[in-house]
Protein backbone atom coordinates (compact mmCIF):
# COMPACT_ATOMS: atom_id res chain seq x y z
CA UNK A 1 0.00 0.00 0.00
CA UNK A 2 2.70 2.57 0.86
CA UNK A 3 6.04 2.38 0.04
CA UNK A 4 9.48 5.19 1.09
CA UNK A 5 12.19 4.77 -1.12
CA UNK A 6 15.18 6.47 0.11
CA UNK A 7 13.39 9.70 1.34
CA UNK A 8 15.22 12.00 3.04
CA UNK A 9 14.56 14.85 4.98
CA UNK A 10 16.29 18.60 5.74
CA UNK A 11 15.56 21.42 8.37
CA UNK A 12 17.32 24.26 6.91
CA UNK A 13 20.73 22.49 6.92
CA UNK A 14 19.97 20.04 8.94
CA UNK A 15 19.24 16.83 7.73
CA UNK A 16 16.73 14.81 9.48
CA UNK A 17 16.00 11.76 7.65
CA UNK A 18 18.72 10.09 5.57
CA UNK A 19 17.88 7.42 2.63
CA UNK A 20 14.60 5.72 4.58
CA UNK A 21 13.21 3.28 2.80
CA UNK A 22 9.98 1.20 4.03
CA UNK A 23 7.13 -0.35 3.28
CA UNK A 24 3.28 -0.80 4.83
CA UNK A 25 1.48 -3.53 3.61
CA UNK A 26 -2.27 -3.65 3.06
CA UNK A 27 -3.93 -4.95 6.26
CA UNK A 28 -0.42 -4.71 8.26
CA UNK A 29 0.57 -2.79 11.36
CA UNK A 30 3.82 -1.53 11.01
CA UNK A 31 5.98 0.43 13.78
CA UNK A 32 8.79 3.13 14.05
CA UNK A 33 9.97 3.02 16.88
CA UNK A 34 13.17 4.95 18.28
CA UNK A 35 14.45 7.73 20.47
CA UNK A 36 13.37 11.31 21.01
CA UNK A 37 14.48 13.11 18.12
CA UNK A 38 15.25 9.82 16.27
CA UNK A 39 13.61 11.19 13.25
CA UNK A 40 10.18 9.69 13.58
CA UNK A 41 7.48 12.08 13.22
CA UNK A 42 9.21 13.47 10.18
CA UNK A 43 8.59 9.81 8.41
CA UNK A 44 4.81 10.40 9.16
CA UNK A 45 4.88 14.29 8.22
CA UNK A 46 6.84 13.61 4.93
CA UNK A 47 3.68 10.71 4.20
CA UNK A 48 1.18 13.27 5.01
CA UNK A 49 3.25 16.14 3.01
CA UNK A 50 3.63 18.70 5.80
CA UNK A 51 7.45 18.68 5.21
CA UNK A 52 9.09 18.36 1.74
CA UNK A 53 11.08 15.57 0.67
CA UNK A 54 14.83 16.40 0.10
CA UNK A 55 15.67 12.98 -1.71
CA UNK A 56 13.60 9.76 -2.36
CA UNK A 57 10.03 9.58 -3.33
CA UNK A 58 7.22 8.11 -1.85
CA UNK A 59 4.47 6.16 -3.61
CA UNK A 60 0.42 5.33 -1.66
CA UNK A 61 -1.75 2.42 -3.54
CA UNK A 62 0.88 2.58 -6.40
CA UNK A 63 0.50 6.40 -7.09
CA UNK A 64 3.68 9.05 -6.61
CA UNK A 65 2.78 11.90 -4.06
CA UNK A 66 5.29 14.34 -5.48
CA UNK A 67 3.63 17.14 -5.90
CA UNK A 68 0.12 16.40 -3.79
CA UNK A 69 -0.74 18.63 -0.66
CA UNK A 70 -1.48 17.52 2.50
CA UNK A 71 -5.00 17.96 2.08
CA UNK A 72 -5.74 16.03 -1.17
CA UNK A 73 -3.70 13.02 0.65
CA UNK A 74 -5.71 13.00 3.24
CA UNK A 75 -8.76 12.98 0.62
CA UNK A 76 -6.90 10.02 -0.56
CA UNK A 77 -7.30 7.77 2.63
CA UNK A 78 -3.78 8.84 4.03
CA UNK A 79 -4.92 10.17 7.61
CA UNK A 80 -2.62 10.96 10.72
CA UNK A 81 -3.36 11.17 14.32
CA UNK A 82 -1.04 13.71 15.75
CA UNK A 83 1.35 13.88 18.85
CA UNK A 84 -0.23 15.75 21.47
CA UNK A 85 -3.77 14.88 19.87
CA UNK A 86 -4.33 18.02 18.49
CA UNK A 87 -7.49 18.44 19.41
CA UNK A 88 -10.32 21.34 19.59
CA UNK A 89 -11.00 21.79 23.49
CA UNK A 90 -13.93 24.10 23.30
CA UNK A 91 -15.64 21.78 20.97
CA UNK A 92 -17.55 19.31 21.91
CA UNK A 93 -16.53 15.46 21.75
CA UNK A 94 -19.02 15.07 18.76
CA UNK A 95 -18.05 18.12 17.67
CA UNK A 96 -14.53 17.00 17.48
CA UNK A 97 -15.75 13.83 15.60
CA UNK A 98 -17.56 15.37 12.75
CA UNK A 99 -14.27 17.46 12.25
CA UNK A 100 -12.85 14.00 11.10
CA UNK A 101 -15.90 13.15 8.35
CA UNK A 102 -15.23 15.38 5.62
CA UNK A 103 -14.97 11.60 3.49
CA UNK A 104 -17.97 10.61 5.08
CA UNK A 105 -21.44 11.08 3.17
CA UNK A 106 -24.06 12.32 5.06
CA UNK A 107 -26.59 9.19 4.68
CA UNK A 108 -23.97 7.04 5.89
CA UNK A 109 -22.37 9.42 8.34
CA UNK A 110 -24.93 8.20 11.59
CA UNK A 111 -23.88 5.06 11.04
CA UNK A 112 -20.15 5.09 10.44
CA UNK A 113 -20.45 7.53 13.73
CA UNK A 114 -22.08 4.70 15.86
CA UNK A 115 -19.27 2.34 14.63
CA UNK A 116 -16.83 4.67 16.11
CA UNK A 117 -18.37 5.30 18.93
CA UNK A 118 -19.09 1.47 19.47
CA UNK A 119 -15.24 1.04 19.49
CA UNK A 120 -15.24 3.97 22.12
CA UNK A 121 -18.03 4.15 24.44
CA UNK A 122 -16.41 6.30 26.85
CA UNK A 123 -16.87 9.03 24.09
CA UNK A 124 -20.44 8.30 23.47
CA UNK A 125 -20.93 8.80 27.39
CA UNK A 126 -19.23 12.24 27.04
CA UNK A 127 -20.86 13.14 23.35
CA UNK A 128 -21.91 16.40 24.20
CA UNK A 129 -18.93 17.12 27.13
CA UNK A 130 -15.75 19.65 25.84
CA UNK A 131 -12.86 17.78 24.47
CA UNK A 132 -10.32 19.75 26.98
CA UNK A 133 -12.16 18.72 29.95
CA UNK A 134 -11.86 14.87 28.81
CA UNK A 135 -8.87 12.68 30.92
CA UNK A 136 -5.50 12.43 28.48
CA UNK A 137 -6.94 8.53 27.76
CA UNK A 138 -9.85 9.93 26.38
CA UNK A 139 -8.30 12.72 24.75
CA UNK A 140 -6.58 9.95 22.73
CA UNK A 141 -9.50 8.16 21.70
CA UNK A 142 -10.76 10.60 20.49
CA UNK A 143 -7.75 11.93 18.57
CA UNK A 144 -7.80 7.89 17.08
CA UNK A 145 -11.86 8.22 16.86
CA UNK A 146 -11.73 11.19 14.44
CA UNK A 147 -8.96 10.08 12.50
CA UNK A 148 -11.06 6.99 12.06
CA UNK A 149 -14.32 9.21 10.75
CA UNK A 150 -12.12 10.00 7.95
CA UNK A 151 -12.81 6.20 6.78
CA UNK A 152 -9.09 6.09 6.22
CA UNK A 153 -7.24 3.90 3.84
CA UNK A 154 -3.82 3.76 6.04
CA UNK A 155 -4.45 5.40 9.70
CA UNK A 156 -0.74 7.03 10.95
CA UNK A 157 -0.63 7.28 15.01
CA UNK A 158 1.93 9.47 16.15
CA UNK A 159 2.86 8.29 19.89
CA UNK A 160 -1.04 7.05 20.87
CA UNK A 161 0.74 6.34 24.36
CA UNK A 162 2.48 9.21 25.35
CA UNK A 163 2.27 10.61 28.95
CA UNK A 164 -0.63 7.82 29.36
CA UNK A 165 -0.93 5.66 32.79
CA UNK A 166 0.49 2.02 32.39
CA UNK A 167 -3.62 0.71 32.30
CA UNK A 168 -4.62 3.35 29.42
CA UNK A 169 -1.94 2.69 27.94
CA UNK A 170 -3.03 -1.06 27.28
CA UNK A 171 -6.03 -0.33 26.62
CA UNK A 172 -4.93 2.37 23.62
CA UNK A 173 -2.54 -1.04 22.46
CA UNK A 174 -5.77 -3.50 22.57
CA UNK A 175 -7.95 -0.44 20.52
CA UNK A 176 -5.05 -0.42 18.03
CA UNK A 177 -5.49 -4.97 17.97
CA UNK A 178 -9.20 -4.43 17.54
CA UNK A 179 -8.39 -1.89 14.36
CA UNK A 180 -5.40 -4.53 13.15
CA UNK A 181 -8.34 -7.44 13.48
CA UNK A 182 -10.89 -5.70 11.63
CA UNK A 183 -8.44 -5.30 8.66
CA UNK A 184 -7.21 -1.49 9.12
CA UNK A 185 -4.13 -0.85 7.94
CA UNK A 186 -1.76 1.33 10.65
CA UNK A 187 1.73 2.91 10.58
CA UNK A 188 2.55 3.45 14.50
CA UNK A 189 5.46 5.95 15.79
CA UNK A 190 5.48 4.58 19.38
CA UNK A 191 8.34 4.86 22.21
CA UNK A 192 6.76 2.16 23.81
CA UNK A 193 8.94 -0.57 22.43
CA UNK A 194 7.37 -3.76 23.82
CA UNK A 195 3.96 -3.22 22.84
CA UNK A 196 4.87 -2.00 20.32
CA UNK A 197 6.52 -5.12 18.96
CA UNK A 198 3.77 -7.79 20.09
CA UNK A 199 1.13 -5.64 18.40
CA UNK A 200 3.03 -5.29 15.31
CA UNK A 201 3.71 -7.36 11.52
CA UNK A 202 7.13 -5.55 11.03
CA UNK A 203 8.76 -2.87 12.76
CA UNK A 204 11.54 -0.37 11.80
CA UNK A 205 13.75 1.08 14.33
CA UNK A 206 15.43 4.42 14.09
CA UNK A 207 18.51 6.20 15.08
CA UNK A 208 19.84 9.36 14.13
CA UNK A 209 17.66 9.23 10.95
CA UNK A 210 18.13 6.01 9.24
CA UNK A 211 17.29 2.59 9.77
CA UNK A 212 19.68 0.46 12.33
CA UNK A 213 17.19 -2.27 12.86
CA UNK A 214 13.95 -4.13 10.34
CA UNK A 215 12.25 -7.10 10.89
CA UNK A 216 9.00 -8.81 12.01
CA UNK A 217 8.02 -7.48 15.20
CA UNK A 218 8.21 -10.51 17.79
CA UNK A 219 11.37 -11.55 16.05
CA UNK A 220 12.83 -7.79 17.10
CA UNK A 221 11.33 -8.27 20.12
CA UNK A 222 13.66 -11.06 21.22
CA UNK A 223 16.93 -9.64 19.62
CA UNK A 224 20.00 -9.11 21.79
CA UNK A 225 20.55 -5.80 20.13
CA UNK A 226 16.58 -4.59 20.49
CA UNK A 227 16.87 -5.74 24.29
CA UNK A 228 20.57 -4.12 25.04
CA UNK A 229 19.59 -1.04 23.36
CA UNK A 230 15.95 0.00 23.90
CA UNK A 231 15.34 -2.27 26.72
CA UNK A 232 18.20 -1.21 28.87
CA UNK A 233 18.75 -5.20 28.96
CA UNK A 234 22.24 -7.12 28.79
Amino acid sequence: MLNLKDISVKYGKITILKDISLQVGEKQVVSIIGANGAGKSSILNAISGLVELFAGGITFQGLDLKGVPAFKRALMGIVQVPEGRELFPKMTVLENLLMGSMKTKRDDLNHHMNKVLELFPRLRERIQQGAGSLSGGEQQMLAIGRGLMSKPKLLMMDEPSLGLAPIIVAEIFQIISSLKEGGMTILLVEQNVRKSLTVSDFAYIIENGQIALQGEGRVLLKDEKTKKVYFGLA
